[in-house]
């Protein structure tokens, strides 16, 4: 059973323990799409000051919808569209302080205005991104980028 932990230390530490979190949620479970769904939760419950929090997973050439926590949102993107789909077509993770700066935002929630997009790749294969979203400016950092890069990592070696 799964307990919400209050997160102390370091934000580094904060994550570690998510991460710690994440391992013990999927260690075993072959369901990519409940390992994701689990992924997503407990971001969910663990970051502060978001408004979205899931997965898009890559068909052909487009990102669709998968797993997420917060309001309805797109269902496909196309690769090198939008914040996902340019991190997805780049596969390197976006960090956007302000989205109504990034050419061709795709605004799936108005309240968003900063994001970061992480590639999921296993064995050099794109499976997707993990998409966060956020209602203030400036709310993901190089921390943040550290650490959801580790995150994904750990999430792409159970899918």
């Amino acid at each position: 059973m799964f307990h919400t932990e209050t997160y102390g230390g370091t934000r580094e530490e904060q994550y570690t323990l998510v991460i710690a979190q994440l391992k013990a949620l999927i260690e075993g479970e072959p369901s990519r799409i409940a390992n994701l769904a689990n992924a997503s939760a407990l971001l969910g419950q663990f970051l502060r000051d978001i408004n979205w929090v899931g997965f898009y997973l890559l068909e052909g050439e487009q990102l669709v919808l998968g797993p997420f926590q917060g309001l309805p949102a797109c269902v496909r993107i196309p690769l090198g569209r939008g914040v996902c789909g340019t991190a997805a077509q780049k596969r390197e993770t976006l960090v956007v302080e302000d989205v109504e700066q990034f050419p061709g935002h795709i605004a799936c929630d108005a309240a968003s205005r900063s994001e970061i997009v992480v590639p999921l790749v296993k064995d050099g294969e794109l499976l997707g991104v993990l998409d966060i979203d956020s209602p203030n400016l400036a709310r993901f950092d190089e921390t943040d980028r550290v650490m959801l890069e580790r995150f994904v990592t750990e999430l792409a070696a159970q899918l």
